[in-house]
Order: C-alpha cells, then structure tokens, then sequence
C-alpha cells in the first residue's frame, strides 16, 4: 500500500481507494481478473447484469451476488469474507441457489448464462 501511495501521491491514492471501496463485489473482481496491463477501474455506474433467465430471475440481488463468487472459484469462507456476512448464510444463499436454479451442485452455478 506504501509503494502505491508513494506512486500516486496522497491525493491520488486516496482517490483511487474511494473508487475501490465504492465498487460491488461483482465490479471489484471484474476489475481484479482483467487481463490489461494497465487497467482502468471501471466506471462506477449502478451495476447492470444480463437480463435473468427463468431460472435465475427469482433469485435475490444477494444470492445473485453470491452466485457470482461461486463460479469464479471462491470457497464460503472467502465469499463470506468478501461480503460481510457468515459462513453459515453463504451455505444458505448456495442452498437457495441450488434449489431456485434446479442445479445439484455449486460447480454448476458457473454455467448460467448471466454469470
């Protein structure tokens, strides 16, 4: 974090961590897994995802969220850690997930359309 600050100087670092913590869990690994060499961070818009199909309109914003950790390879702990929340809910919204969606297992959330 010093080489940053050191780089950018403080008002430029203190900028681009506003930016940071402004993202949604959704932007912010977008962001992450991009393969540019010199990134921009994304355009801090209100999040817009794919039109849901039948199978996934009626999970919540919240389960949306956790399904997209679930298919980039995240364990509970890490989701639970990325968005505040227990374990114990992460199993719960995966459970939902799973039933909602009609699937038998997490490695399959990954193959929705609007992940």
């Amino acid at each position: 974090m010093s080489r940053g600050r050191s780089q950018l100087g403080e008002e430029g670092f203190a900028t681009v961590w506003a930016e940071g913590k402004a993202m949604s869990p959704g932007q912010a690994i977008e962001y992450a897994l991009s393969d540019e060499e010199e990134r921009e961070p994304p355009t801090l818009i209100p999040q817009q995802h794919p039109p849901p199909d039948e199978r996934t309109k009626s999970l919540t914003r919240r389960e949306r969220e956790v399904a997209l950790f679930v298919a980039r390879g995240h364990t509970n702990r890490r989701i639970a850690s990325e968005l505040s929340i227990s374990e114990h809910t992460v199993a719960n919204h995966v459970r939902k997930i799973l039933k909602k969606m009609g699937l038998r297992s997490k490695a399959q959330i990954g193959t929705s359309p609007w992940l």
